[in-house]
């Protein structure tokens, strides 16, 4: 099974609303699987959606270098 991540574990900080909305809109879009989970801390308490690292690789455009040039 696919790596999922939230936005956050993802980004390494808080998203924010309008960029987790725009997000879950391309994935609903392009019918990517997204799934539920509940957290509580001290600055946050409720649902947070998940997402398969290759949909947000592709989403933020992440370049992988396989081989380096040297």
């Amino acid at each position: 099974m696919e790596e999922m991540l939230s936005l956050y574990d993802y980004l390494g900080k808080a998203a924010g609303r309008d960029l987790g909305n725009q997000v879950y809109k391309a994935a609903s879009a392009q019918k990517i699987k997204v799934t539920e989970k509940h957290v509580s801390n001290p600055v946050y308490s409720g649902k947070i959606l998940m997402y398969p690292k290759s949909f947000l690789d592709s989403y933020f455009q992440v370049e992988q270098v396989d081989e380096l040039p040297f």
